[in-house]
């Protein structure tokens, strides 16, 4: 996560272009890309899978997903996180590793790897949290 937090340093100092990144929890069964854009008018998102999960979707299947529903949550700087419909996550091999009880800043988004699941919240107060337990969009 240090890699992480690094790097949105960077991407902040580097003005008005957008910078990626992606990690993924120990666990390996969620993983995140995202992006910053700098300068003033600068946003960032975020979108994250989980790979093995239980209990019901976040949100009910639309009926309309011809992938897999319940697996993939978007999150922008501000307003609500979504559940959307997206291809079957695999296990990550990102080698980047948000470690349990770290957290991470990426622009406007707050992201806590946690041995329970990790959340992630944008300046809004909206956001979602997944585990293989449970998933959750707030």
């Amino acid at each position: 996560m240090k890699t992480l937090i690094a790097l949105c340093i960077f991407a902040a100092a580097t003005g008005a272009r957008a910078d990626g990144y992606g990690f993924r929890t120990p666990s390996g069964n969620i993983y995140c890309n995202g992006s910053l854009a700098g300068g003033a008018q600068g946003s960032s998102d975020i979108s994250c899978s989980i790979v093995e999960r239980g209990g019901p979707p976040a949100w009910p299947d639309p009926g309309n997903c011809p992938g897999v529903w319940g697996h993939h949550f978007d999150l922008g700087s501000t307003g609500p996180a979504r559940v959307v419909c997206g291809p079957a996550p695999r296990k990550s091999t990102y080698t980047d590793v948000a470690p349990y009880g770290e957290t991470g800043n990426f622009g406007d988004i707050t992201c806590q790897s946690e041995k329970t699941g990790l959340t992630c919240r944008n300046r809004s107060g909206n956001g979602f949290f997944l585990s293989r337990r449970s998933q959750r969009v707030f």
